[in-house]
């Protein structure tokens, strides 16, 4: 009798980060931009606290608490419906523009082979669920935000974090946790991550293909040097 060994397949992943890997901006930072000039905020001191938040980021010491509470702020206290109003209208005069034809074949070429497609992203999950949604993408990792239940309280958001902040070995904890809530672990997938940002080196270094997409000046140097796939998704 001729014992067989059966191989069983990895799932394949596609994760994708989302501010200036598959849209060619950051998408916290136009929806501040895009408040502002509705009148929310003060354009001048919310520009200064905005752009130094960013500079923050792009250097990886952002308190990423600190940065929620100050993002949120405006959509904290205009409330759910006109926040929600005002998103849809900032998907149509912002993001739609921004959502380019060989971005979405990337993503729609991984869901033809198969693959699940996850948006991993920094940004909050209010920011970023209707631009996943855009994509076709239905499954988000994100910076999820706490919502006031508390008898008597608003039903919306506090702008508190809630859970892990998805953000630089963040990201690693949360696709962790996604495996785990679908019954699988690192051992059982094959995971190709797409992003642009040196902050999210701990998913690259996690991932079985890291892929450098129109990456900052420190991570393309770190993609050429191990050898790396850097992709130029925008011109």
């Amino acid at each position: 009798m001729t014992l067989q060994t059966t191989r069983v397949e990895a799932r394949r992943l596609a994760l994708f980060d989302l501010d200036h890997t598959l849209i060619p901006l950051d998408s916290d930072h136009a929806w501040g931009e895009f408040t502002t000039a509705m009148g929310w905020t003060d354009a001048t001191e919310f520009k200064r606290q905005n752009d130094a938040f960013y500079e923050h980021y792009k250097a990886g010491t952002l308190d990423v608490p600190a940065y929620v509470r100050f993002a949120t702020a405006a959509i904290v206290r205009e409330g759910a419906s006109k926040s929600i109003a005002a998103h849809a209208d900032f998907m149509r005069a912002v993001i739609q523009k921004g959502i380019k034809p060989q971005a979405l074949e990337l993503v729609q070429a991984h869901q033809r082979a198969g693959d699940t497609v996850i948006v991993v992203t920094a940004t909050n999950a209010f920011v970023t669920r209707p631009i996943a949604k855009a994509f076709g993408v239905d499954e988000l990792i994100a910076v999820e935000l706490a919502i006031d239940t508390a008898p008597g309280g608003t039903g919306w958001y506090t702008g508190e974090i809630a859970g892990t902040p998805s953000f630089r070995e963040g990201k690693v904890s949360r696709v962790t946790q996604w495996l785990a809530d679908h019954g699988l672990d690192w051992s059982q997938v094959h995971t190709t991550f797409y992003s642009d940002s040196i902050n999210d080196l701990p998913l690259l270094e996690k991932a079985t293909v890291p892929v450098a997409t129109n990456p900052d000046a420190r991570l393309r140097a770190l993609a050429q040097e191990r050898g790396w796939r850097i992709l130029e998704l925008f011109p």
